[in-house]
């Protein structure tokens, strides 16, 4: 197996007659945490969404663990070892917490287990039978992390996943985060909390405009504080 888990050259993509992505480059090593940082509008969900096969058109190469995946439908790639946890979370309102876990399907081996998951989400054991609709924003949120962590995914695409949420909740998903890491998953977040991102990443990739602009490492984030500084406002 590729000691890149993925690496993406010369990406472009379509939303219908919408040019989004204009030839977007970088790679992530295999057990690497990675950020996509950017305004809003600069086109790093849809860097997630193109890798998946899920714009109306792409071009370029992505490469997941070795093997080229442009011309491969979604289905195919997520058998890869590819978990995608959407902005918009995806829980299913008539369904529990806990159904909501067990609905997705293996795609390799290697998944955790409920104990495993209810372990490192606590909440969600309390609440694994409550339907969906009852679900607080941070518990929705911890159980869209979850979902994927049972399908055996190595390599986690994860949008947004502290927006809206209070502290205490952020504060948790930066530990979960931490924890996977530890246990050897490669990551690829895309956040606008760059507080939240700073401590968790080996690096970090500024996207404006459809494209990467920098990319800054973990040990130059204090001499390009400036820098970022531009790009993002933070």
């Amino acid at each position: 197996m590729s000691s890149v888990a993925l690496e993406v050259k010369n990406l472009e993509s379509w939303y219908g007659e919408s040019h989004i992505l204009h030839g977007v480059n970088f790679s992530v090593n295999d057990g690497e945490v990675v950020t996509l940082l950017g305004r809003n509008g600069a086109g790093r969900s849809t860097i997630l969404k193109t890798i998946l096969g899920l714009t109306s058109k792409r071009a370029g190469s992505v490469k997941v663990y070795g093997q080229e995946t442009i011309a491969m439908p979604t289905y195919k790639i997520a058998r890869l070892g590819v978990g995608y946890c959407p902005e918009e979370r995806g829980i299913f309102a008539s369904l529990s917490a806990e159904e909501n876990l067990l609905l997705l399907p293996e795609i390799s081996s290697g998944g955790m287990g409920l104990e495993e998951i209810y372990e490192m989400f606590p909440n969600l054991y309390e609440r694994r039978n409550s339907p969906g609709t009852r679900l607080s924003g941070g518990e929705q949120q911890m159980l869209a992390m979850a979902r994927i962590l049972r399908t055996g995914a190595k390599l986690l695409l994860l949008d947004e996943i502290t927006e809206g949420l209070a502290p205490v909740i952020v504060e948790k998903l930066g530990e979960v985060v931490g924890n996977l890491r530890k246990k050897g998953f490669t990551i690829v977040l895309v956040e606008q909390n760059f507080r939240f991102a700073a401590p968790l990443a080996d690096r970090h990739y500024v996207v404006e405009h459809g494209r990467v602009v920098e990319m800054v490492a973990q040990n130059e984030l204090a001499e390009k504080a400036n820098l970022l500084n531009e790009y993002l406002g933070v």
